[in-house]
C-alpha cells in the first residue's frame, strides 16, 4: 500500500489529509508533538477503515522530527507522499507587525517552518529518489505570497518557506527525479476565522489540491486555495 506522512496532522487540515489519501488506499503516518492527540486521530480513521499508526515529534527537534520520520517509513514500507503543515498554538506564536518584529519572533518561525521543513524533507528524499517517484507538498497561508502587516513575522518565515519549496520543485523536475514538490496556499481560516476579514473554510473543501498536486497536476509548483 502506498503512505502519506501528515507533520503537523491534527483535528482540521491533518485529519482532512488523511482521510482524502486514505480514502484512496494510502496508509496513513501522523507526526505531530502529542500522543494522546494522535491517538485520538489515528482511532477516527482506525474506525473509517484506513491504517493509520502515530509517531509523535516536535518539529523543532529536527533529530527527533528524522527519526519520527524514519520510524513511519519502516512501518509502512516507505513513504510516498510527504506533506508538512505544522501549526503553532495560540500563546506559543507571537503575531508581530514589522516594526515590533525582533530577531527572535522570526527566528522561532524559521525554525518551525523552514527548517523542520528541511529535516522532514531530508528524511525521505533519498528513497524517493531510488524509487524516482514521489510527493512533497508544504503547506502555509497566503501571506507566503500576499503580505499581512499583521503577521509580519509568521509572512517572512512562510515566504522563505514557499521560496525554497518552488526551488526544490525546478531543482528536482530539471533533474527528471520523478519527485513533485508543491506549495500549498491557503487564503482563509480554518475551521474558525482567527484573523478579521479572512473568511474561513472547511478543511474538506481545501485537501483536493493536495490529492489534485498528487495525481493530475504534477508539472505544478503551487496551487493556492481561496474562498
Amino acid at each position: 500500500m502506498p503512505s502519506i506522512a501528515i507533520v503537523g496532522a491534527g483535528p482540521q487540515m491533518g485529519l482532512a489529509i488523511a482521510r482524502t489519501f486514505g480514502s484512496q488506499g494510502f496508509d496513513v503516518a501522523l507526526i505531530s508533538r502529542n500522543r494522546d492527540k494522535l491517538d485520538d486521530l489515528v482511532g477516527k480513521l482506525d474506525a473509517e477503515g484506513i491504517d493509520a499508526a502515530a509517531f509523535p515529534a516536535n518539529v523543532l527537534d529536527r533529530a527527533g522530527l528524522t527519526r519520527a520520520v524514519e520510524s513511519a517509513a519502516a512501518e509502512f514500507g516507505g513513504i510516498e507522499v510527504l506533506e508538512y503543515s505544522p501549526v503553532g498554538t495560540f500563546g506559543s506564536t507571537a503575531l508581530t507587525a514589522p516594526t515590533g518584529t525582533e530577531p527572535s519572533h522570526v527566528e522561532f518561525e524559521m525554525n518551525f517552518q523552514l527548517y523542520g521543513a528541511i529535516a522532514a524533507t531530508r528524511a525521505v528524499l533519498p528513497a524517493m529518489r531510488e524509487a524516482g517517484a514521489g510527493t512533497l507538498l508544504y503547506t502555509t497561508g497566503a501571506g507566503s505570497i500576499w503580505p499581512d502587516p499583521r503577521v509580519a513575522n509568521v509572512n517572512a518565515a512562510a515566504a522563505a518557506l514557499r521560496n525554497w519549496v518552488m526551488n526544490l520543485h525546478k531543482e528536482l523536475a530539471d533533474a527528471g527525479t520523478g519527485i513533485q514538490a508543491a506549495h500549498v496556499g491557503i487564503d482563509s481560516s480554518i475551521g474558525v476565522s482567527v484573523i478579521p476579514g479572512v473568511e474561513a473554510a472547511r478543511p474538506e473543501q481545501i485537501t483536493p489540491l493536495y490529492w489534485d498536486l498528487h495525481t493530475a497536476k504534477r508539472d505544478q509548483a503551487e496551487l493556492v486555495f481561496k474562498l
